[in-house]
C-alpha cells in the first residue's frame, strides 16, 4: 500500500510540474528605452501600442514609433523567444475601423498593408484594438450592426493572407453587451490564436458611481467581472484555451465620492466623480496611508481597493494579492494566457509582472 501511495504522490507530482507555462502578454505604450528597465525575459509576447489606419492602410504614424517598433523587436537579443506583436487602434484609435472595414476594398487593403509591415519590421502578428465593433464607443464614433459580420470576415482574410506564420489576436472587452453583440465567436476563434480579454475598466471614467474596475469575481448587483465574462464566453463555445484574461497595471481613482450614509463608510458604490487614472508603479506616493487612504479587500469580488474619507477619494486596482489571485485563476481554468495593460505603469523592480511570472512558474 505504501508503495502505490509513493507512486500515486510521483505521478500527481509530475502532473504538476509538466503544466506548461501561461503565456504572460504585455501591451507597451512606453517610451523608447523605458522598456529596458523592466524584466521582459519574463513576457512571451510583448504589444506595440498602437499602429493606426491612414486611409484603408495600416500605418505607422511617425519616425519615433517606428523607432520603438524597431527597439522591440531588438529585445528579442534578451528573450529570443519573446513575440512582437503591433495592434491597431485602442480606445479612440479606431475611428474610421467601422468604414474601412465595411468595404470590400478597405479590408484589402488593410490586410494587403498589415503582411506588408510585418514583414518591414520582422514582426510576429497583429493584434485588432477596436473599441467595439456594432456598439456605441468612443462618443461621435460612427458604428454599425454589420461591424461584427465585417469584424469575422477582416479575421478570415488576415488568416488567409497570413497563413500559419504569424499570430493574429484582439483584444474584446470584458463586459456582457461586447460579448453577446460585438463578436461572432463561431466563426472568428478558428481563425485566431488567442482573444485579450479586458477584463478592466469594468467601471470606466464616465461612471458616476464607483466601483471595481477589475475584480476577479461578481457582487451584488454588479455583475460584471473576470468571472462572469469567462464563464459567459465558456457558455457560447468559446474555447478558454484561447482566452487570455487581462489585468490592469493603473487605478482608477474617483472624488467627491459621497459616503453620508453610516453604512458606507468605505466609498464602495457610491456616487463620485471620476478624476483620474494613476499607474501601478506611483501607487506608493498617490495612495498612500500617509496620505490619508485606507486599504480594503472586498472578499466577494476578491478585489482591493482604498478610501480616504477626509478628501472623499476612492481608488478601484489591481494589487500584488489580486494579480496573484488572478493568475492562479487562469491556470486553474486552463485559460490561454494572461494579459495585461500595460507595462510601462509598472515598477521596475519587485512589480506585478515579477508576481505574475512567479505564481506561473512555481
Amino acid at each position: 500500500m505504501r508503495v502505490q501511495w509513493l507512486i500515486v504522490c510521483v505521478l500527481l507530482a509530475s502532473a504538476v510540474k509538466a503544466q506548461k507555462p501561461l503565456p504572460i502578454i504585455g501591451y507597451y505604450a512606453g517610451r523608447n528605452t523605458m522598456v529596458d528597465s523592466f524584466p521582459i525575459e519574463k513576457l512571451s509576447h510583448i504589444i506595440f501600442s498602437f499602429v493606426h489606419l491612414r486611409g484603408d492602410s495600416l500605418a505607422v504614424m511617425n519616425a519615433n514609433d517606428t523607432l520603438r517598433i524597431r527597439h522591440l523587436v531588438a529585445l528579442k537579443g534578451r528573450n529570443p523567444s519573446m513575440k512582437v506583436i503591433l495592434s491597431l487602434g485602442g480606445w479612440g484609435g479606431c475611428r474610421t475601423c467601422s468604414d474601412v472595414f465595411s468595404t470590400r476594398r478597405g479590408r484589402k487593403v488593410f490586410v494587403h498593408t498589415t503582411k506588408k509591415i510585418l514583414k518591414d519590421f520582422h514582426a510576429d502578428g497583429i493584434d485588432l484594438d477596436w473599441e467595439y465593433p456594432a456598439l456605441a464607443n468612443v462618443p461621435g464614433y460612427p458604428y454599425k450592426d454589420a461591424d461584427r459580420d465585417h469584424f469575422t470576415e477582416v479575421v478570415r482574410r488576415l488568416r488567409k493572407s497570413l497563413g500559419s506564420g504569424y499570430e493574429i489576436s484582439f483584444a474584446a472587452g470584458g463586459f456582457t453587451d461586447y460579448i453577446l453583440h460585438s463578436i461572432d465567436w463561431k466563426h472568428v476563434m478558428p481563425y485566431v490564436d488567442r482573444v485579450h480579454l479586458m477584463t478592466y475598466d469594468l467601471v470606466n471614467g464616465y461612471s458616476t458611481e464607483t466601483g471595481h474596475h477589475t475584480p476577479l469575481y461578481s457582487g451584488p448587483g454588479h455583475p460584471e467581472s473576470t468571472d462572469h465574462a469567462v464563464r459567459l464566453l465558456d457558455s457560447l463555445g468559446v474555447p478558454l484555451s484561447k482566452v487570455a484574461i487581462g489585468l490592469a497595471f493603473y487605478g482608477r481613482i474617483w472624488e467627491r465620492v459621497d459616503s453620508a450614509s453610516p453604512a458606507a463608510t468605505d466609498g464602495l458604490y457610491r456616487s463620485g466623480h471620476f478624476r483620474s487614472g494613476v499607474d501601478f508603479r506611483n501607487f506608493p506616493r498617490v495612495l498612500s496611508a500617509d496620505s490619508g487612504f485606507v486599504y480594503h479587500w472586498d472578499s466577494t469580488a476578491q478585489a482591493p481597493f482604498v478610501y480616504n474619507p477626509g478628501r472623499g477619494w476612492f481608488a478601484t486596482f489591481d494589487d500584488t494579492a489580486s494579480v496573484r489571485l488572478k493568475t492562479r485563476y487562469a491556470l486553474d481554468h486552463h485559460l490561454g494566457g494572461i494579459m495585461f495593460w500595460e507595462l510601462a505603469g509598472d515598477a521596475f523592480t519587485e512589480g506585478l509582472l515579477d508576481v505574475i511570472y512567479k505564481e506561473d512558474h512555481y
